[in-house]
């Protein structure tokens, strides 16, 4: 991997730690998507429209998160005009990924000190959102799922934190558009499926072998900065 710029791999690898925290967006979005769902009026919850209005609620979401990485991105272009500067980003970027992968494991939960900063933001935009509903149409359900996708969430902090160090916004945008898509699978499958989900990526098994492939993709990335800036 460039530790300076984005390819496929971190592309893919920002997929899979979306997959990998689906237990995470069900304990914590599987709420709101009820709350969603009964938005809508009885009249209208065929399965075909509530498909439709399911999916566009998750895709607001993930261009939030392309709006937000493009954003954080951006930033980082003016704070790592130093070569020092972008080293101390990338480093923060991995050990953030490790707190990450503790989080997913369960074995550390500082990350929702972290969540607590967004809260603030997300008390602005959480009465907005409540004047869409009931939801009836797919732009008005795009448009929550938007707003929805500020909800405060160490695992998409974290991300953001990938993004502030690539400090390209075009890159930014399609490593947070990636980790959206990754947890697209947890939060659209309903009933038994999402039962047998639950209980697979809530199994401790799954969840520390995620969270030492995360770990092991951080060290990497840090070895090779460290290891390069040596050098």
């Amino acid at each position: 991997m460039n530790p300076t710029g984005l390819d496929l791999p971190p592309v893919m690898a920002a997929f899979v730690f979306g997959l990998m925290g689906g237990a995470h967006c069900i304990g914590m979005c599987g709420g709101i998507m009820s709350a969603l769902t009964f938005a809508v009026p009885p009249s209208m919850r065929h399965p075909a429209r509530m498909g439709g209005l399911l999916l566009s609620y998750n895709l607001g979401r993930i261009l939030s998160y392309m709006v937000a990485g493009a954003l954080v991105a951006a930033l980082g272009t003016l704070i790592s005009l130093s070569p020092m500067a972008r080293l101390l980003l990338q480093v923060f970027a991995a050990l953030m990924l490790i707190l990450m992968a503790l989080y997913i494991a369960n074995w550390w939960k500082g990350l929702l000190r972290i969540e607590a900063l967004g809260r603030h933001l997300w008390r602005h935009i959480e009465p907005v959102g409540r004047r869409l509903m009931p939801v009836v149409h797919l732009p008005q359900a795009f448009t929550l799922g938007a707003l929805w996708g500020w909800l405060p969430c160490g695992l998409v902090y974290s991300m953001l934190a990938w993004s502030l160090a690539i400090a390209n916004p075009i890159q930014g945008a399609l490593l947070m558009g990636a980790f959206g898509l990754g947890t697209l699978p947890a939060l659209l499958v309903t009933g038994m499926a999402a039962q047998q989900l639950n209980h697979l990526i809530r199994h401790p098994a799954t969840r520390s072998v995620a969270a030492l492939t995360i770990i092991s993709f951080a060290v990497w990335q840090l070895w090779a900065l460290l290891g390069h800036h040596t050098h």
